[in-house]
């Protein structure tokens, strides 16, 4: 994540992320089917579809815990298909998790610190170190939780301790699966005000959410897909009026 104060500096349409007919099959289902896309840097992309539309198997993807069957998947244009987990996430891409992933007896100190030193396997248990797990946690608004153990926060500021163990290891591309999911109308606007404040500390936003209020309203663009197709993207104005989403996804 940038440094506090630093101003967003983007190259004009740079690609950081590129997925290029990517398929992913489990034995007869087809949960990535020859799908293409891009974030441009300092974009916040949605990505829609129903359950089952192929939504965090890209994630997975992505992210390196699953391997395409084909296709090509770069980041700052180098492919990164095939790589490892943690050989991706120190290269600048970090995630969160559709069900919480914490460790139930664990500080919320030690979860972001846990998330610093995983990401940046040079750095040591210094003052610097600990000072910019601080900030951090004072960013996503849990430094006065930080002795807490995470099965004692409520399930929203569990999602946001997810947020900062994954802005620990300094991602210039941030994958949110539904971070809003089961939060509640004022926990879904703060969140909402979460992800713009991270894209403005210069971090890519690819989000997966179902709460359409906070696609609409904070998304740059939003991909679409449907039994692993992509079947529409664009701007929010536009997808909301395309018919094939309002019929497979949005309703009448």
């Amino acid at each position: 994540m940038a440094q506090k104060g630093e101003k967003r500096i983007f190259r004009e349409n740079m690609r950081i992320l590129e997925v290029e007919g990517v398929k992913k099959n489990f034995g007869g289902l087809a949960a990535a089917s020859n799908v293409a896309f891009h974030a441009e840097q300092g974009e916040i992309v949605g990505l829609i579809g129903p359950n089952g539309a192929g939504k965090t198997t890209l994630f997975n993807l992505v992210s390196g815990a699953l391997i395409p069957d084909s296709g090509v998947i770069r980041f700052k244009g180098k492919n990164i298909t095939g790589l490892k987990p943690h050989q991706i996430t120190r290269m600048g891409i970090a995630r969160t998790f559709q069900s919480v992933k914490v460790f139930p007896k664990m500080s919320v100190f030690d979860h972001v610190l846990l998330g610093y030193l995983f990401g940046n396997p040079k750095c040591t248990k210094s003052d610097k170190t600990l000072k910019e797990v601080i900030e951090i946690l004072d960013f996503v608004e849990l430094s006065e939780m930080r002795e807490l153990r995470s099965k004692d926060l409520i399930l929203s500021n569990q999602k946001r301790l997810e947020v900062a163990r994954a802005l620990a290891t300094k991602p210039e591309l941030l994958l949110l699966d539904e971070l809003m999911a089961g939060l509640n109308h004022t926990e879904v606007i703060q969140a909402m005000e979460l992800v713009r404040k991270i894209r403005e500390k210069g971090v890519t936003i690819l989000m997966v959410e179902h709460v359409m209020k906070a696609i609409m309203d904070t998304c740059d663009r939003i991909i679409v897909l449907h039994h692993g197709e992509k079947i529409a993207e664009g701007k929010p104005e536009e997808v909301a009026k395309n018919k094939s989403v309002v019929e497979v996804y949005l309703g009448e």
